[in-house]
């Protein structure tokens, strides 16, 4: 076995380190300035890359906890455990920079707590969307807590929380079910604001169906990088699995998805009679993000599968998960106060950009930390049996 130390000055520590050397001032500022010192966000454009990003594409790319956990633990697919792990420590990096970006957009963060003590409101689509995001985070918590248990090597009580997977991820799959769509329904209030081709009654539908996705997507993009990136750590387990067989098995469950997603939202450019505005510009954009990153992605998907091109679907895995980003950003920024001229339109400013990209860092960070230290990418040989 090689003895020798890990290398500090990589490319990935010394771009990580200057990313959080910029990124963490300005973090700091953004709470000691307020929003209006590092944001261009006003009256008119309340919703910003934090929330297009850190919140809306963050809910959507880590639902490859709840798909996966479904896949395994409900349906009973065993072949696609290896990479259960991944994707439920990926959906509850996911979740919890999810909570921090909220922190970040809300103007007066320490009063996020309030909506559960002191004034609920059971009749308001956020505060659905903060019960089921606060409550799937501590079921993620749960879910991913077996890990660290036999890494520190408490048996006990990892073997209860083993024993509760199946109740955990079917509770799971009710709040991601209800989140993911109601993510959805908060755009449903202001219909006169976003563009009729990106609103529509079935917006809920649209967002949870999407979700699927990303969650199948990103697994196959998250999993693939990580083959590579950790394969040291993979080839180290003594029944290594085969991941090009778990990477076509999801390659097709997503052509399926993206085929009946496609579907639906043509159904919708129906139901509303918006046929005439596909030949307008913002017709035109809709058509490059539903051929290009819907369409295109389902068949690349099915042509991958069926001629077993694993490298194929693999690439068209990030198509299709920049496909779902583009949709979030469309909804919440491109496609909203669409009729507003461009001079009063917003963008992030270059703070905004840097606290987005210092959160993805830190969940980077995070995530390298725990799969070289933890039996996520492989199973600790004490527990291997009781997996």
């Amino acid at each position: 076995m090689d003895n020798a130390k890990p290398k500090l000055f990589t490319p990935f520590n010394v771009i990580t380190g200057l990313i959080l050397l910029v990124g963490i001032p300005i973090c700091l500022y953004r709470f000691m300035g307020g929003l209006g010192a590092v944001t261009n966000l006003d009256n008119n454009n309340p919703f910003g890359l934090w929330i297009a990003f850190d919140v809306l594409t963050g809910v959507a790319l880590a639902a490859g906890g709840y798909t996966i956990g479904t896949i395994v633990y409900i349906f009973g697919m065993k072949e696609y455990h290896p990479v259960v792990r991944p994707a439920i420590l990926t959906a509850f990096l996911g979740y919890f920079l999810v909570g921090v970006g909220l922190a970040f957009d809300v103007g007066r963060p320490w009063r996020m707590p309030y909506p559960f003590f002191m004034s609920q409101g059971f009749t308001s689509v956020m505060f659905e969307v903060a019960a089921c995001v606060a409550l799937y985070l501590t079921v993620l918590f749960l879910e991913i807590a077996p890990v660290a248990l036999e890494w520190l090597r408490m048996k006990a009580l990892r073997n209860i929380l083993v024993k509760a997977t199946i109740g955990l991820t079917i509770f799971g799959v009710v709040l991601s079910t209800l989140h993911q769509s109601s993510l959805g329904s908060m755009f449903l209030i202001v219909p006169n604001k976003i563009h009729p081709l990106w609103y529509s009654t079935f917006l809920p539908i649209y967002f949870f169906v999407s979700s699927m996705i990303a969650g199948l997507s990103m697994v196959i993009f998250e999993s693939s990088l990580s083959h590579k990136a950790f394969k040291n750590i993979i080839d180290a387990e003594p029944h290594p699995f085969d991941h090009d067989k778990i990477v076509m098995g999801l390659g097709k469950a997503a052509a399926i998805v993206m085929f009946g997603y496609f579907g639906i939202k043509v159904i919708g450019v129906a139901h509303g009679n918006h046929w005439h505005m596909l030949a307008t510009p913002y017709g035109l954009w809709f058509l490059v993000e539903m051929v290009g990153f819907v369409l295109v992605p389902c068949f690349l998907y099915a042509l991958g599968v069926r001629a077993g091109n694993v490298k194929l679907v693999k690439f068209t895995s990030f198509l299709a998960v920049f496909g779902v980003v583009l949709n979030r950003f469309n909804v919440c920024l491109v496609a909203f106060n669409w009729e507003l001229p461009m001079s009063e339109r917003y963008f992030p400013s270059f703070m905004e950009f840097m606290v987005s990209l210092t959160l993805v860092t830190a969940g980077l960070v995070a995530f390298k930390w725990i799969v070289t230290r933890m039996p996520v990418l492989t199973e600790h040989p004490e527990f291997r049996e009781s997996h």
